[in-house]
């Protein structure tokens, strides 16, 4: 009981986008999606708020079969929206002081699956829904693929199919086909040398040969959700393996050791374990995600071209399964989910899922004058009179007087060893000066991948004057700097946690120290997309590749001299720059970060920016010391 008077204290209000409806369907769909999870959940302690826009005309009564029963929601304009809130995509989640805000799809459900396990920690289950190490759609969407299908491409993409369906036969979304094409790859999990030696014995036994074919006799949908029915129906081991644990049994201890023609079996002779769940064998949060999508996605395919489902098997198979989870009929129904009963597809045609590319824009490598290694390539840019090249330093000994500042503004209070605390302090000196000189009052500034706090909170301190926004996508870092924050009293600063996607406000000065891989190149990004200055301190130049958003080389003048992999050489050896490699390779490290980086400004040049690339002072403060600094013409 106190764990649940502690949570009810803490009052946070959940906000939700409204734009329409259908019977059974809230859209956008990511507000669905929400619901449906409060219910599975039985989730009450969130105030509820639908946004609508002016032209959208509501009947809260009207509203009521759609929403879930016995949960007040209030509907309210985008106006009414705290200020914190008005700068980032819904869902978002705001607590009581209304300067701490979660927003975006994947960081809202997690917050309410921990908050529906605090309140209540006997519902030890819902914290399976996050799966192994608590990882589920943690990764995010910027450069996790399966977090960007399940948290954005796939609502959008059946967005547009509902809004585009007529009587003609329609296209199946592409999102659709990847999403097959993944329930069709074999799963990977922690233990699963063990579950697949498990399964070859079972074959064994059954003097089976190669596995059965995926989807045959699982289809089959109950009525009632007890654990009696659903170990009736799970006849393959994975089947089992994935019900035990919905329904808190123990899978059956194994006393006697495997035979040996078992336990000698090479790896690759063992039998795939295949898909019961989008993840793998577990329920998790991506099911919870997806169901509601697919659900309406196959209401239309089977009212007007039941023909269709040939084309998607395991997503029809996996969408009766989940029927068989406890609690989700009963949930699906409080939101106005009817499930569909499915007719059995006998056959399965591997054929039917396309050879699509798992990383868009990766090109081809088939270059016969390619040579390897750094130095051919960086000579390949000299030709072209691309040399490695720094801008000055505009004040090397500027320091902040840290002797005078309050305890909580130093990075000795972000719980770090003291020589890399006084390397972090050096860092900022470098960061605060270039931020100090560039801000006037009434700017906003935003310190992005923040961290622990380190850049923003001194910031905010330093300048009073101006708004200075705190965004990451890790929790407990957002949460430790909330608390230096608040011992310092400062008035003048918010934390969001969220994928920087997901901040949508206009700033004066964005500041990145460390963001990793690519992650500094979304930063400039952003930046350039509101015209704000930025000064970002690039990390992990290993981590780059090409994504959903971005192709390397950026730059023009770069793209004319260098194909991705020389490009990738470089980004490799830009790694190559710790202190206890040999001074020669940590030189050749230093050149190839420089030329990266050189491309990344090059790149923000030609969208009307002057650009400089110095090296932070002392260069000891840090391996990865450039420092990329950006103002719009």
């Amino acid at each position: 009981m106190k764990a649940i008077k502690k949570s009810l204290t803490e009052e946070e209000y959940l906000y939700l986008d409204f734009s329409h409806q259908t019977k059974g369907c809230i859209f956008p769909l990511h507000t669905s999606v929400t619901l449906f999870l409060l219910s599975y959940c039985d989730c009450k302690i969130f105030k509820i708020c639908l946004v609508v826009t002016k032209d959208v005309n509501t009947d809260s009564s009207l509203l009521r079969d759609d929403l879930i029963q016995d949960v007040e929601i209030q509907i309210i304009s985008r106006q009414e929206l705290p200020p914190i809130v008005q700068n980032c995509c819904l869902p978002a989640v705001v607590e009581r002081s209304d300067n701490f805000c979660r927003a975006g799809l994947a960081v809202v459900l997690r917050h309410i699956i921990q908050k529906s396990y605090e309140a209540d920690p006997l519902k030890k289950e819902l914290l399976e829904l996050l799966g192994f190490k608590k990882t589920c759609l943690k990764a995010c969407a910027e450069v996790s693929q399966w977090t960007r299908l399940c948290e954005l491409t796939i609502p959008l993409a059946i967005e547009n199919f509902l809004r585009e369906s007529s009587d003609q036969p329609p296209t199946i979304p592409v999102e659709i086909l990847q999403l097959e094409k993944k329930l069709s790859e074999p799963v990977r999990v922690h233990n699963d040398d063990k579950l697949r030696r498990q399964k070859l014995k079972q074959q064994k036994a059954d003097g089976v040969g190669p596995p059965l074919t995926k989807g045959k006799a699982k289809s089959k949908v109950h009525t009632q959700e007890t654990s009696e029915e659903l170990d009736s129906s799970s006849e393959s081991l994975e089947l089992k393996v994935a019900f035990s644990k919905l329904t808190v049994q123990e899978e059956p201890a194994t006393t006697n050791r495997e035979p040996s023609h078992i336990r000698k079996a090479k790896a690759s002779d063992l039998p795939p374990l295949e898909h019961v769940f989008a993840e793998g064998l577990y329920f998790t949060l991506a099911d919870i995600v997806l169901l509601p999508c697919i659900h309406h996605f196959l209401v239309i395919i089977c009212k007007k071209f039941s023909e269709k489902l040939v084309e998607f098997p395991l997503l029809a198979s996996w969408y009766q399964r989940i029927q068989e989870v406890p609690r989700v009929k009963t949930a699906a129904s409080k939101c106005g989910i009817q499930f569909l009963h499915l007719p059995k597809l006998l056959t399965i045609s591997t054929e039917q899922c396309p050879n699509l590319s798992e990383v868009p824009g990766v090109e081809e490598h088939s270059d016969p004058l390619f040579i390897g290694g750094p130095r051919p390539t960086m000579a390949k840019l000299m030709e072209k009179g691309i040399e490695v090249m720094f801008s000055p330093h505009p004040c090397p000994t500027w320091t902040v007087d840290w002797n005078v500042l309050p305890a909580a503004v130093s990075p000795k209070e972000g719980k770090m060893s003291s020589d890399r605390a006084l390397r972090k302090q050096q860092q900022l000196n470098n960061l605060v000066y270039v931020v100090k000189n560039q801000a006037k009052p009434g700017d906003r500034i935003v310190d992005f991948c923040s961290g622990g706090g380190h850049v923003g909170i001194v910031l905010a301190h330093m300048l009073p004057s101006c708004q200075v926004t705190l965004i990451e996508n890790k929790e407990l870092s957002l949460i430790r700097a909330k608390k230096r924050s608040d011992e310092l009293g400062l008035s003048n600063i918010w934390f969001i946690q969220a994928n920087m996607e997901y901040f949508t406000g206009m700033f004066n000065i964005g500041v990145a120290l460390h963001a990793c891989g690519v992650a500094t190149d979304m930063v400039i990004e952003h930046c350039i997309k509101t015209r704000a200055s930025f000064v970002t301190c690039p990390c992990c130049y290993g981590f780059i590749q090409n994504t959903s958003k971005f192709n390397f080389p950026k730059s023009e003048q770069f793209k004319k001299t260098l194909s991705y992999k020389e490009h990738m050489i470089l980004c490799r050896f830009a790694d190559q720059t710790a202190v206890q490699l040999p001074p020669q390779r940590r030189l050749v490290g230093k050149q190839c970060m420089c030329l990266v980086d050189l491309d990344r400004a090059r790149a923000a040049e030609e969208c009307g920016y002057s650009v400089q690339v110095i090296s932070m002072e002392p260069e000891s403060c840090s391996p990865k010391n450039n420092m990329i600094v950006g103002v719009p013409i």
